[in-house]
């Protein structure tokens, strides 16, 4: 990528295990110059988490990996003077801050925004926490299914047998990530018309709510509590999962006319004028009866079939597969979501690191790191040489 947005961009990384790593990741993607401030000896505690021990034991877990390519890793103890001194001059320099302790820490330390404001009064502080820097609960400590479960994300998935159930996945800290990675670039754009840094509290629980968008807003708006549904769509039917001759299949055929074509593509024609499944209210209210019509006439073909068949007339329908099985999929391997780039040198490893891209093309081609995941503390005897460099600004 010839031309990133973020080219110059000096980002300070004090950030820990996803929410934070996942946002300074985005940044590194976009061209910042990002150097993580590594506690000496141990470091982030995503490079002990992962399914491989040894890479644990080498501090480059997989979770470690898959956030930190294209940083540099430099080990300073900030509760020591020589180590307050040398982040001191490393903020007078810096463009942006992200950290991702509980609320207050890094005031409690020595470096309250005040201070930080004062050193540099065009930085760009970004605090990501589980709550805020304000409120009743902005010091208690959150993880992702903490977050999930006050959200009332996990009270909506799941059947209404199974529920509450987390998502599969850390939602709650990538999203709070993503959400701390668009205010970052906001400030930047910001400070380019006035000048002027700002402070950015960003709150995994709140980019939480807003990330569930009807689930909240159906309750708040017209006072409808969202239950949970399973597979099923509450705003559509029929939408969610089927099951085709061979395996799952998802189809939402949201609209009417989405909802008459399929009916003509699986035999079922009769279906698009029966007084029970007409109208779009009608089809909600017997959502259970015409799943199992529809399930008898899509066991009649595989599911890649029914994808490759019904995608192709206009009603959305795809395969359910497993992660290895998206990975390994033609889309995204045609837009080079995946980076290939060299493990840390210290794992003496001879096959290649895969790491995810950002989901967006500029001008046609995907941001990817320029290098590696750093061993910890791997740029610690280039600090002088990158605070000279930055003091030139």
């Amino acid at each position: 990528m010839p031309d990133r947005p973020l080219e110059g961009v000096r980002v300070l990384d004090l950030t820990n295990v996803l929410a934070g790593p996942y946002c300074t990741y985005q940044l590194a993607l976009l061209g910042a110059e990002v150097v993580k401030i590594e506690i000496p000896g141990r470091g982030d505690l995503a490079r002990r988490l992962g399914p491989d021990p040894e890479l644990n034991r080498a501090q480059l877990g997989a979770s470690f990996l898959a956030q930190n390519a294209g940083k540099k890793s430099v080990e300073l103890d900030l509760k020591q003077p020589e180590g307050k001194d040398l982040f001191t001059d490393l903020v007078r320099h810096a463009d942006v801050l992200v950290e991702n302790y509980r609320a207050g820490v890094l005031a409690r330390i020595g470096f309250p925004w005040e201070r930080l404001s004062g050193l540099n009064p065009a930085l760009i502080y970004c605090a990501i926490s589980g709550f805020g820097q304000t409120g009743p609960m902005s010091r208690a400590p959150a993880y992702d299914q903490i977050i999930q479960g006050l959200s009332g994300m996990m009270s909506v998935t799941g059947t209404p047998e199974t529920a509450p159930v987390r998502v599969g996945f850390p939602v709650a800290d990538t999203v709070g990530g993503l959400s701390a990675a668009l205010a970052v670039t906001a400030a930047l754009a910001g400070r380019q018309r006035d000048g002027r840094g700002r402070f950015l509290d960003v709150s995994m629980l709140e980019a939480s709510l807003s990330a569930m968008g009807w689930a909240v807003s159906n309750y708040v708006v017209s006072g409808v509590e969202p239950e949970p549904m399973g597979d099923q769509n509450a705003t559509a039917a029929p939408s969610g999962t089927f099951t085709a001759l061979d395996g799952p299949l998802n189809i939402a055929a949201n609209r009417q006319e989405q909802f008459e074509t399929l009916c003509r593509l699986v035999g079922r024609e009769e279906l698009i004028t029966h007084p029970r499944f007409a109208g779009r209210e009608s089809r909600k209210a017997h959502r259970s009866e015409l799943n199992e019509l529809l399930n008898a006439a899509l066991s009649a073909r595989p599911a890649a079939e029914w994808e490759r068949v019904l995608s192709a007339a206009g009603v959305p329908a795809a395969r359910i597969l497993t992660v290895a099985q998206a990975v390994a999929g033609e889309q995204v391997a045609q837009r080079d979501f995946f980076a290939e780039l060299p493990f840390p040198a210290a794992l003496n490893r001879e096959d290649t690191l895969r790491v995810m891209g950002s989901g967006v093309l500029f001008d046609g081609e995907q941001p990817a790191p320029v290098t590696g995941p750093p061993s910890l503390g791997e740029h610690n005897d280039e600090l002088p040489a990158l605070l000279k460099r930055w003091s030139r600004r």
